[in-house]
């Protein structure tokens, strides 16, 4: 009896330790502030967004996670510091897809070389889609 009991415990402790874990993805409170971005960027560099930035791939920008200036302060501050910067439109200048429309070609065979499929559309590509104004 006392053996079931224990045991029951055991399994009852350990789903609510699995349930209670959290998300990894989850943003620090620490680092997050009113009027700052992800891991407390100023909104210059990161911009607020509905992207979760979990995986791979920005699909707010269009480029790698790990390399997105827009996204990540410590990123920018690589860029800047290499005196990659566009200053105009405020991301490293091999980035920038306005000034330079031929990188996102190069971006997107990166995604298709990894998933076999085309990247999914940037969030500036989603909202010109929606302007009816645009077309």
């Amino acid at each position: 009896m006392v053996r079931k009991l224990v045991s029951g415990l055991f399994v009852l402790s350990l789903m609510i330790l699995i349930g209670c874990s959290g998300n990894s993805a989850t943003v620090d409170k620490k680092t997050s502030s009113p009027g700052k971005g992800k891991e407390g960027k100023s909104d210059e560099v990161a911009k607020d967004s509905d992207s979760k930035h979990e995986g791979w791939w920005c699909a707010e920008h269009g480029i790698p996670e790990h390399d997105c200036a827009q996204c990540n302060a410590k990123v920018a501050a690589e860029y800047k510091k290499k005196g990659d910067w566009c200053k105009e439109h405020d991301r490293p200048e091999s980035q920038c897809f306005i000034c330079h429309p031929e990188l996102k070609a190069k971006f997107a065979a990166q995604y298709r070389a990894k998933y076999g499929k085309e990247p999914p559309a940037m969030e500036e590509e989603k909202k010109e889609s929606k302007d009816p104004k645009k077309g």
